[in-house]
C-alpha cells in the first residue's frame, strides 16, 4: 500500500502538446531549465546584462567595515550614537540660552557702548566655528544679526569669512536670509563683488527661489552699474551666463548686445522665457531685477510671447511691480497693449489701494495711463474716480497724487511732467505697436500717432531728448478708441470729480496756495483746465473760489496781527508768501474774471499797502494782463505809483500790456 501510494504522490507528467518537445528537468542541475539552459530566441541575446542593485547599509553592520555586528554590539553602537545627538543637542541648547542671555543685555538701549562691544566680542567669540549653523537657526540667527550690527569691522570680516563659503545656501534658508542682507550692506566693495561674482550660475535658480531671490535683489541695489549688468546678463542668454566678459558697460541694452555679439535673437528669446515663466506663475514680481528684465523681454518678444505676458500680468500682480522706474512701464505697456478685458482685470486689481497707488511715483503714472487710455469710462469712475474723490486733500497737496488729477486738467503737460515722464508715456512694444496704430481713429492726430508709434517701434527705450521735441497737446498716449476729449469730459465732468475737487480748492484755498504742489492744481481748476473744460458747468463754482482767494488776500497785512495774536503771526499772509504770490500773480495774467473779482473785492485802493516785495509782483501783473479791461482797471490807481518810484515794474512788461 505504501509503495502505491509514493507512486500515486510522485510528479505528475506534463501532458504533450503534439509536434513539440517534451520538457523535463536535468539529471545533473537542480536548476530549472528555464533559468539554466540558453534562451529559444536567437535575438535574447541583446538583451542588457541588468545592472546590481545598490547594496544599502544594514542597521546591524558596522558602517564603516561592513562586518557584521552582534546583537549585543549593535545594541551599544546605537546607544552610543543616540547618547552623542542628545549631548549635540544639549550643548546647542546651552550654547542658545547663553547667546539668549547676552542678546537681552547688549540690545537695550540705555546700555553704553564700551558694555556692549564687550557683549558683543564675547557673543562672537562662543560662535566661532558655528556661524552657518546658528545662523539658519530661528532664535540664535536674531542674536548673530545684533552682533554684525555693533560688531567691530575685524570682527565683521571675520564673520563674513567664515559665511563666504555657505552664503548660496544660506541665502535660501528662511531665517539667514536677514542676516545675509545685513552682511551686504555692511560688506566692502571687495567682498561685495566677490559675492556678485559667486552668484554666476545661480542667479535664475535664486530668482525662482522666494527667500533667495530678496538676496539677489539686495546685491543688485547695492551693486555699481557693472555689476548690475553682471546679474542681468546671466538672466539674456546661456553664452552670457558661461562667458561674462563678452559684455562690455557700453552695452547696456539687450538689442546692443545682441548687434554687437551676433547672438540668434530666437534663442535669446527662447532662454528669457525659459526664465521668466517660473517667475511669474510663482508670483515673484516684486524686484526691480524682474521689472528690469521684463521691459528688454519686450523689445524682442513676437506678439505671441508679449501677448502672454501681458496676460499673466493683468490683474493684482501687476499692482505690486508698478512702485519701481521699471515696474511702472511695464504697468502702463500692460495697460496700453492689453485688451479689454485685461485692462478690466488691471482695473479691478486696484480697487482699495487706488489711494496708495496715486501717492506713489511709479504707481501715479500707471493710473495717468489708464485714465488716458481706457475707453471703460464707467468702470474707471467705480473703481478709481471714487476712490479719489474720497481722499481728494491729501491727493492734492502730494508729489504724485496730484498727477492724476492734473493729466485730467491739463494732458500731458510739459509744465508738470518731466521729460523722462513723457517719454514714459510713449514707450511701445515693438510687436504690439501696429496693433495700437490700427485702433486709433481719431484722423485729426493721426500724423503725430503715427510719427510717435515709429519712434517707439525701433526701440522701446525714448530718450529725454526725443522727449523734449514733443509738443505740449501732442497725445503720447494713444490706444483707446474713444475720443480723448469725450474720456476727459467723462472722467473729469460727468462723474462729479471736477465739482467736488473745486470744493476742495474753495475750503482749502489758503493752504493749497502756499503749497509748492497744491499751486498748481488751484491754477489749472481757477482757470478753467486746458480748453476750458469746467467754464460750461462749473461758472458759479469757480466764482465762489475766486471770492475764497479775494477774501483771503483783504485780511490785514501780517504786521497788524501780530497785535492780535501771536498764533496769528507765525501765519504769513498769503500776498507775502512765495508760493502763493506767484499763483495768484499767474491767474492774474491768465483769467481776466479772477482779476476783476480780486482787484474789487481785495485791492482796489490798497495798492500803495502792497507795492513792494513779493506782494509788489501780484499788484504790478495786472498792468501786464493782456486783457485791456483788466490793464485799463488798475491803471488810473497804479500809474503814480510807478511815477513816484514806489511800484517798480520792467519796461518791457509794461509796453506789452499797453499794447495788448
Amino acid at each position: 500500500m505504501a509503495a502505491k501510494k509514493q507512486e500515486k504522490s510522485g510528479p505528475k507528467k506534463r501532458k504533450q502538446i503534439p509536434g513539440t518537445k517534451s520538457e523535463t528537468y536535468s539529471s545533473t542541475s537542480k536548476k530549472p531549465k528555464l533559468l539554466n539552459s540558453k534562451p529559444s530566441n536567437p535575438r535574447s541575446n541583446d538583451f542588457k546584462k541588468p545592472s546590481k542593485p545598490f547594496k544599502q547599509r544594514e542597521p546591524g553592520l558596522d558602517n564603516e567595515k561592513q562586518v557584521p555586528l552582534s546583537k549585543r554590539e549593535g545594541r551599544l553602537r546605537a546607544k552610543e550614537l543616540a547618547e552623542s545627538r542628545k549631548k549635540k543637542r544639549k550643548r546647542h541648547y546651552n550654547l542658545e540660552q547663553e547667546l539668549a542671555h547676552l542678546w537681552e543685555k547688549m540690545r537695550r538701549r540705555n546700555i553704553s557702548k564700551e558694555e556692549r562691544s564687550k557683549l558683543v566680542s564675547e557673543a562672537v567669540e562662543k560662535m566661532k566655528g558655528k556661524i552657518p549653523e546658528i545662523a539658519c537657526s530661528h532664535v540664535s540667527s536674531r542674536v548673530l544679526q545684533t552682533c554684525v550690527k555693533y560688531c567691530s569691522q575685524a570682527e565683521k570680516d571675520a564673520v563674513f569669512e567664515e559665511l563666504q563659503p555657505h552664503l548660496l545656501t544660506l541665502a535660501c534658508n528662511t531665517y539667514a536670509v536677514h542676516l545675509v542682507t545685513k552682511m551686504l550692506d555692511n560688506a566692502s566693495k571687495k567682498q561685495l563683488a566677490g559675492f556678485i561674482s559667486s552668484l554666476r550660475g545661480h542667479v535664475a535658480s535664486l530668482l525662482r527661489h522666494m527667500v533667495g531671490s530678496v538676496v539677489v535683489e539686495h546685491a543688485y541695489q547695492l551693486g555699481n552699474a557693472t555689476q548690475k549688468q553682471e546679474l542681468l546678463v546671466e538672466l539674456y542668454s546661456t553664452e552670457l551666463q558661461l562667458f561674462k566678459d563678452l559684455v562690455s558697460k557700453k552695452e547696456g541694452r539687450l538689442l546692443d548686445i545682441i548687434s554687437k555679439l551676433d547672438l540668434q535673437k530666437s534663442s535669446v528669446l527662447r532662454h528669457m522665457t525659459s526664465v521668466i515663466q517660473p517667475i511669474l506663475e510663482k508670483g515673484i514680481i516684486d524686484h526691480s531685477i524682474i521689472h528690469r528684465v521684463l521691459i528688454e523681454y519686450f523689445t524682442i518678444a513676437e506678439k505671441f510671447s508679449a501677448t502672454d505676458v501681458i496676460k499673466q500680468l493683468s490683474g493684482p500682480l501687476l499692482v505690486r511691480m508698478i512702485h519701481t522706474r521699471d515696474g511702472s512701464r511695464v504697468g502702463m505697456l500692460c495697460v496700453k497693449h492689453g485688451s479689454a478685458k485685461e485692462r478690466k482685470k488691471i482695473i479691478k486689481g486696484m480697487k482699495a489701494h487706488v489711494r496708495d497707488i496715486a501717492l506713489d511715483q511709479g504707481g501715479s503714472m500707471v493710473l495717468v495711463c489708464l485714465l488716458s487710455v481706457v475707453d471703460d469710462t464707467k468702470l474707471i469712475t467705480k473703481v478709481v474716480i471714487h476712490e479719489l474723490q474720497e481722499n481728494l486733500k491729501d491727493l492734492v497737496l502730494d508729489k504724485n497724487g496730484r498727477r492724476p488729477l492734473l493729466q485730467l486738467l491739463h494732458p500731458n503737460g510739459s509744465r508738470y511732467f518731466t521729460p523722462d515722464d513723457l517719454a514714459s508715456l510713449s514707450l511701445s512694444i515693438p510687436s504690439l505697436s501696429n496693433k495700437v496704430e490700427s485702433d486709433t481713429q481719431s484722423e485729426t492726430k493721426s500724423s503725430e500717432v503715427n510719427r510717435s508709434g515709429e519712434e517707439a517701434s525701433s526701440d522701446l527705450e525714448v530718450t529725454v531728448d526725443e522727449a523734449n521735441t514733443n509738443d505740449d497737446d501732442l497725445h503720447l498716449v494713444e490706444g483707446g478708441k474713444k475720443d480723448p476729449s469725450i474720456r476727459r469730459q467723462e472722467l473729469l465732468v460727468k462723474s462729479g470729480l471736477a465739482e467736488r475737487l473745486v470744493d476742495v480748492c474753495t475750503e482749502n484755498a489758503g493752504e493749497l496756495l502756499s503749497s509748492n504742489f497744491g499751486k498748481e492744481v488751484i491754477y489749472e481748476v481757477a482757470t478753467g483746465g486746458d480748453g476750458g473744460i469746467l467754464h460750461p458747468i462749473l461758472d458759479e463754482k469757480l466764482n465762489a473760489l475766486y471770492e475764497a482767494i479775494a477774501s483771503l488776500v483783504a485780511e490785514p497785512k501780517s504786521e497788524e496781527s501780530k497785535e492780535e495774536s501771536m498764533e496769528e503771526s507765525k501765519e504769513e499772509h498769503i500776498l507775502e508768501n512765495f508760493h502763493s504770490s506767484r499763483t495768484i500773480r499767474k491767474l492774474i495774467l491768465d483769467c481776466p474774471t479772477f482779476a476783476s473779482t480780486l482787484w474789487n473785492k481785495a485791492l482796489k485802493g490798497k495798492c500803495e499797502l502792497w507795492a513792494q516785495g513779493h506782494s509788489g509782483k501780484v499788484i504790478a501783473a495786472f498792468l501786464e494782463s493782456s486783457d485791456p479791461k483788466v490793464h485799463k482797471l488798475a491803471k488810473k490807481e497804479l500809474q503814480p505809483l510807478i511815477d513816484g518810484g514806489i511800484l517798480k515794474i520792467p519796461e518791457t512788461k509794461v509796453a506789452s500790456g499797453a499794447k495788448e
